[in-house]
């Protein structure tokens, strides 16, 4: 389905003017897409704006000049956005995600980890939202957790999101959560993702230097979560039935300190300095699950997912603009 215009435009040639009519393509579906200046945002609006989608994308502090300005905890400004642009989606992946930020933090990360969902929920009535949530809003005991096993998150960030998804749930009941766990991809720098962070590590590899290796993590490209994002919005411009709590996540398990050493081998570079650290030291910021592994199937049953792209070809995707050496580029890709 789609939208076509006609435009009158004006062809000038040696002699000659005529006036003709342009077959101009207007997309037919709209979609607001929050946080789009951040790690996920970004690759969410990528993927809907190439597929036809007229895609808004709004942040805050480093909005413009790309995206709109919009403070999600001023409501009146957020009714302002989606009564103007009247979106058939919106993905709402704005939030404080970093869990040591949100434990010292709490009232600032709650405004916009759950009322902010709680004001865009309340403007979507007949609107599909999807919002995206976390693992962490389970406690890593008794792994793999499907959409329907009882939550019981371990640190301010898990229980922020949490109530986050009651709030989108309880003022938009058609709206859907997507939970997914640590993410990395495109990054602007590579402190922006608890997965590329690891890259100083491997690449000064000149000092022996400790990874976590207790959590087990399962790193999720966000181009992945981007196209599942894609694909349940248009599934549910079709069937309005498309509610309620989805996972999705990647399928390689791993600590980080895995983590690093297959990044140190998408490169050809040493692992021999990273030290596996088997104990968590005291005082090591907000607690993190052991493992929250998702268990997928109700995306792959709806024909919702996508196959997750391998942790190698997509970090070395993420990370080569930040090689020092960019000669190693052709090593690694030809």
């Amino acid at each position: 389905m789609s939208d076509r215009e006609i435009e009158l435009k004006i062809h000038f040639s040696p002699g000659h003017v005529e006036l003709v009519q342009d077959d101009v393509y207007t997309p037919y579906r709209r979609v607001l897409v929050t946080g789009a200046t951040g790690l996920l945002g970004r690759a969410v609006y990528k993927e809907f704006q190439k597929n036809q989608w007229d895609t808004l994308g709004c942040g805050y502090s480093r909005a413009r000049p790309r995206f709109l300005r919009c403070n999600l905890l001023d409501e009146d400004a957020v009714r302002a956005v989606v009564r103007d642009f009247q979106p058939h989606a919106i993905v709402h992946c704005a939030a404080e995600r970093r869990p040591d930020v949100v434990e010292h933090h709490t009232e600032a990360a709650r405004n916009l980890n759950v009322h902010a969902c709680a004001t865009l929920a309340k403007e979507a009535a007949d609107i599909f939202l999807l919002y995206i949530s976390t693992d962490y809003v389970f406690d890593g005991r008794n792994p793999p957790y499907g959409e329907n096993d009882a939550p019981g998150p371990l640190n301010m960030y898990g229980k922020s999101k949490l109530e986050g998804e009651r709030e989108i749930l309880r003022h938009c009941p058609g709206a859907a959560v997507l939970r997914v766990p640590i993410l990395y991809g495109d990054v602007e720098k590579v402190e922006e993702s608890a997965v590329t962070v690891l890259w100083d590590r491997v690449q000064e590899g000149a000092e022996s230097c400790t990874v976590d290796h207790c959590q087990q993590r399962f790193p999720t490209y966000t181009s992945d979560v981007a196209r599942v994002c894609r694909s349940m919005a248009e599934r549910a411009l079709q069937d309005p039935s498309l509610r309620g709590i989805f996972h999705y996540s990647g399928k390689e398990q791993m600590t980080k300190y895995e983590m690093a050493c297959a990044i140190a081998d998408a490169f050809n570079l040493p692992s021999s300095h990273l030290i596996p650290l088997t104990e968590q030291p005291a005082g090591a910021g907000a607690q993190r699950p052991h493992n929250a592994q998702l268990e997928c199937s109700r995306l792959e049953l709806l024909g919702l997912s996508v196959e997750p792209t391998p942790f190698k070809t997509a970090i070395r995707d993420s990370l080569w603009p930040f090689l020092h050496d960019k000669r190693w580029r052709q090593t690694v890709f030809h």
